[in-house]
């Protein structure tokens, strides 16, 4: 049963889940009236709010085709995406760069029009937008190649999340908080999840963790969902004002994803709260795919109902337990296809064992053991593949190298290095390409050479780059 108190609780509004369903129901018959319906492309590029997810519901409602851009994606980023997508409609907030010709509609006069609306549907109704090959377009990058646009079925999608839901132990009476961007996988998969199981949703400032932290003693949190660099923020809070921590004593559950876990912030929750924290694993193009629980705080955990985990080596033989090899994962959650450059969707095939990129190992007992993936960066809860980001600057006449760095808070620190013979000042190259790039792929710190340092071959010499960035 549904407690009749659950909630969508935001920093400026706090509204019952059946007054919140009711806006949303508004917000479609205003949404219909633009003309969009069954089918129709639309973007949605915002920050997290209430009027997000109203928004959100609204296009589902409707069975509207989603695309999903982050809110920090650079204006011509958006304007190729919207292009390729044939978006027909994007819907944006006061805070979201858009190209000039978009024409967006703003959320907050989206919900000022429709106070006075009456909604004709007795409830929101996800059913149409489920039968939908091309209900939800997630946009992502792989380790090679340009961005994707991943195609979902919403029916599959929202599959994928109630198995979720049953695996992790998510209950009607819960008070969710997801410290995420809602435009991304995980993110997004908590926002429907307390949908799905009709609990509360507390909708908090996750670049402000101070202030979410007094949101969560406020509503009552019991499940927090973060990437690692978030937690290890808390932690930094709590210890330089001790009186936070009485704001989580309500949660029950810390679920982490997006990135690698290390065991010792593991160790650190247990020893601050007597709780682990529950490591999760999963992908844009494959869903979410396996969680460590309560019950089996180890590692990922074991792989959900319906989903087969396997560890192979270089020649494709599968691996023993406790051999390390790449991850391959038998879905029926997968991406059903891509978008091409001309806009078609190109079917994925994706059945039977998918290849990952990614390096584990399964224990006895089947648990996933998550060791990283090759060449990926980790930062401020993005994945990111800094070969991806130096093809996309060159295009632009920015001839670059770029070295993560650890940073235990940010997950990575980005150092470009600019190959420039007129050596232009590091500020110079550092306007150009934050212009060009969001703020989660954008340098800590910009280095200028006249020539980048060669090896045997003739490439820029990497190890040579990594001491630089050391040194710098």
């Amino acid at each position: 049963m549904r407690p009749m108190n659950a909630k969508i609780l935001a920093p400026d509004s706090v509204r019952t889940i059946e007054d919140f369903e009711q806006d949303a129901l508004r917000v479609a018959e205003a949404i219909r009236e633009r003309g969009v319906g069954l089918g129709t492309r639309v973007m949605l590029k915002a920050g997290n709010s209430a009027n997000y997810v109203c928004v959100l519901y609204a296009l589902m409602h409707v069975g509207a085709s989603i695309v999903l851009v982050d809110q920090q994606e650079h204006r011509e980023e958006t304007r190729r995406i919207a292009v390729r997508t044939g978006v027909k409609v994007t819907f944006v907030d006061d805070d979201t760069p858009v190209y000039a010709d978009a024409d967006p509609v703003h959320l907050y006069e989206l919900m000022v029009a429709v106070t006075d609306h009456e909604p004709t549907a007795p409830a929101l109704d996800f059913t149409a937008w489920g039968e939908l090959t091309d209900g939800l377009i997630m946009w992502t990058s792989g380790s090679t190649g340009s961005p994707k646009g991943v195609v979902k079925s919403g029916a599959s999608f929202l599959r994928n999340l109630r198995r979720n839901a049953d695996q992790v132990g998510h209950r009607s009476d819960d008070v969710l908080m997801p410290l995420l961007p809602f435009a991304h996988q995980y993110g997004l998969s908590m926002v429907l999840i307390a949908w799905l199981t009709r609990c509360s949703l507390v909708i908090a400032p996750y670049r402000r963790l101070d202030r979410a932290l007094r949101m969560a003693r406020d509503a009552g949190v019991t499940v927090v969902d973060a990437t690692p660099s978030s937690y290890r923020s808390i932690l930094g809070l709590i210890a330089r004002k001790p009186a936070l921590r009485d704001h989580l004593t309500a949660t029950r559950m810390f679920c982490v994803g997006a990135a690698p876990l290390d065991a010792p912030l593991v160790e650190r929750y247990v020893a601050e709260f007597g709780l682990p924290l529950l490591d999760s694993y999963g992908s844009t193009e494959l869903g979410n795919i396996a969680f460590a629980t309560l019950d089996n705080p180890v590692a990922t955990g074991r792989p959900m109902q319906g989903i087969r985990l396997r560890i192979v080596d270089e020649d494709g033989r599968e691996l023993s337990a406790g051999e390390t090899g790449e991850i391959q994962v038998d879905t029926p959650d997968a991406l059903l296809g891509q978008v091409a450059e001309d806009g078609t969707i190109v079917p994925a095939h994706a059945t039977g064992w998918q290849a990952t990129g990614d390096l584990g190992h399964l224990d006895a007992e089947g648990n996933l053991h998550v060791l990283g993936r090759k060449f990926a960066v980790h930062r401020m809860g993005y994945t990111l593949y800094p070969e991806l980001i130096e093809r996309k600057v060159a295009g632009h006449g920015c001839a670059t190298r770029i070295v993560p760095v650890p940073d235990e808070l940010r997950g990575s620190q980005l150092v470009f290095f600019v190959e420039d013979e007129e050596m232009r000042d590091a500020g110079h190259w550092r306007e150009r390409l934050c212009d060009l790039l969001p703020a989660f792929e954008q340098p800590n710190k910009v280095v200028v050479l006249e020539q980048f340092p060669l090896n045997r071959n003739g490439k820029p010499d990497k190890k040579a780059l990594a001491a630089l960035a050391a040194e710098s």
